[in-house]
């Protein structure tokens, strides 16, 4: 009679910071199509509180940068995008949006500048892309071919060469 019965035990829900970071991204994202920014920037942060320290972080960042960005808020955008960087900095999205946002500060010479005097294989990279939105594309592009030169097995290369093929169709 017992094995007849059908009985199995009670659903037990475990909490996954993670998972449902993840999830508070993806509703942050639907709130962002959806044109409900302070709905999608509360998500985000969420999502970033869940899961503070990972690589998955620097998408949260990155996520919440933009939005901060698309409404105008240039100057907190900076600090998600810095942020995003320092988490993860082998992805050649945040460096566009950080190039983007000091573009849009007013302090792209400034930090073209700071980023000329150090030797950073990475700081090289912003600095190419500085010159690149400031319009001195021809220098912007040979410092970025000589990191592809010099840096051939950087996860992020292929994705510098794909950008200065975009860049030098315009030329």
């Amino acid at each position: 009679m017992f094995l007849c019965s059908a009985y199995r035990k009670p659903y037990k829900y475990t909490i996954d910071a993670e998972k449902d970071a993840f999830f508070h991204n993806n509703v942050g994202l639907n709130y962002l199509s959806d044109r409900i920014y302070y709905a999608a920037i509360q998500e985000f942060k969420i999502a970033i509180q869940l899961s503070p320290n990972t690589q998955a972080t620097a998408i949260f960042k990155n996520n919440l940068g933009e939005t901060y960005n698309y409404i105008g808020y240039p100057d907190m955008a900076r600090v998600c995008f810095e942020d995003a960087l320092k988490l993860y900095g082998l992805n050649l999205k945040y460096y566009m949006n950080l190039a983007d946002c000091y573009v849009n500060l007013n302090i792209a010479n400034t930090k073209i500048s700071e980023y000329s005097a150090s030797k950073s294989i990475y700081d090289k990279i912003m600095l190419g892309i500085l010159y690149i939105k400031t319009g001195e594309k021809r220098k912007g592009v040979i410092l970025l071919d000589e990191l592809c030169q010099l840096e051939p097995d950087l996860l992020i290369t292929p994705a510098i060469r794909q950008y200065l093929k975009e860049v030098t169709k315009d030329l």
